[in-house]
């Protein structure tokens, strides 16, 4: 897919643009480089999860009125953490770097091996 370098770490910042969707997108287009698998991979398992996170907490303590602000203020300090991860891992990715993030980025690098 990508030739060289800067195409290469594009594509691996592109798979973090919009979450675990770019990720699924690039793991399925991208089948030789290990670099922009793993980015994309990183992408949809940091992603997917957070996603799946916000939805639970949501379903779970969203229908008591205590709880139900309780899940709001995790949902809000949800969002900023994956502003965060979004930032730092397109930033990465687009230097060139495999930076991994714990739990996730070695699940990735196990998957795309």
């Amino acid at each position: 897919m990508a030739r060289n370098t800067k195409d290469r770490n594009l594509v691996a910042a592109i798979s973090y643009l919009l979450g675990f969707i770019t990720g699924i997108v690039i793991l399925l287009v991208e089948k030789d480089d290990r670099y922009i698998r793993f980015h994309a991979m990183q992408s949809t398992v940091i992603f997917g999860g957070l996603f799946a996170i916000d939805i639970l907490i949501g379903l779970i303590f969203g229908r008591i009125v205590f709880l139900g602000f309780l899940a709001y203020l995790a949902s809000v300090l949800l969002s900023i953490l994956a502003i965060i991860v979004w930032i730092v891992s397109m930033i990465k990715a687009y230097q060139g770097q495999m930076f991994k993030w714990p739990i996730a980025g070695d699940f990735a690098e196990k998957q795309v091996k």
